[in-house]
């Protein structure tokens, strides 16, 4: 099972603290693109690529890595960022965020950035995507191997009937090795989630697809570590996180707001933000502008 030292723990807030302040000024260099998602899985990712996940930024395609799967395209920020951290590519490149000919395209791209495992736009079919990658390397090596396949999504998303497809074909081929995270932000871009398309009992609908099923807090790092941990143990189903996240998560004027899933800040937002994150919230004193 996965585990945290206090040390470790202290070292993935410190870098998640990081992630967003990126995210923010990637945001408002690029003038456009989504705030509350990315904020909010900053904590998940960091966990992925600074402790779970096996992986290597000097070769991307070595063929034992784990694989990341972002089906909600959207908030790739937050990937873009956690991966320059990682060494995939040089921070600065954050700064062309859906410009022309840049490598880190609105949505993940695959052909602009090859480190990235597939590109996405449409909602709903990332999870096809890694389930067929499941299903791939179960046919090439004739059995489960230690590798693992992280699905990300969204639960607006879960709208869309091409999840469902997905969560039944998961379920009835048993694929141990891939476990997805929902990030149950309870928003999307046209409000809350439960008043758009009411998704509860969202644990339940999981279950009865013969999924193994976790609920924890998206923030908590030892919750985060130790599902993950307990998804990779389980030896007869897929595994499913619903992580509780806290969409604008560090900026208090974004946090749990429909309105910041789909706009980005200005120039006064963002130094108030930047600020906000600089001083984890007022805790650390000094000139943070």
């Amino acid at each position: 099972m996965l585990s945290l030292s206090d040390s470790k723990k202290i070292e993935l807030e410190l870098i998640s603290n990081k992630i967003r302040q990126s995210i923010i000024e990637m945001l408002l260099e690029a003038g456009s693109g989504h705030t509350a998602g990315p904020l909010g899985m900053a904590d998940i990712f960091t966990a992925l690529y600074f402790h779970v996940m096996s992986h290597d930024p000097d070769n991307p395609e070595w063929e034992d890595r784990d694989r990341l799967v972002l089906s909600n395209g959207h908030i790739t920020p937050v990937l873009y960022a956690t991966m320059a951290y990682a060494g995939y590519f040089d921070k600065k490149e954050l700064m062309t965020l859906r410009k022309f000919s840049s490598k880190l395209q609105g949505h993940p791209h695959r052909e602009y950035l090859k480190a990235l495992e597939t590109s996405s736009g449409p909602l709903g079919s990332g999870l096809s995507q890694a389930v067929g990658m499941a299903i791939a390397g179960r046919m090439d090596r004739g059995r489960e191997d230690g590798r693992h396949i992280y699905c990300l999504m969204s639960d607006g998303e879960l709208n869309e009937g091409n999840s469902w497809e997905a969560i039944m074909l998961v379920g009835k081929e048993k694929l141990r090795n891939l476990i997805a995270i929902v990030d149950r932000n309870n928003i999307q871009i046209d409000g809350y989630t439960e008043d758009v398309m009411p998704l509860e009992p969202l644990a339940d609908k999981w279950k009865s697809f013969n999924w193994h099923v976790q609920e924890i807090d998206g923030h908590n790092f030892d919750e985060i570590i130790g599902a993950i941990g307990e998804a990779q143990a389980v030896g007869d189903s897929p595994s499913v996180i619903l992580a509780r996240t806290i969409p604008g998560k560090g900026v208090s004027e974004f946090e749990r707001k429909p309105e910041w899933h789909g706009k980005p800040p200005n120039e006064e937002e963002a130094k108030m933000a930047l600020k906000e994150l600089r001083s984890l919230g007022g805790k650390i004193k000094g000139d943070h502008e």
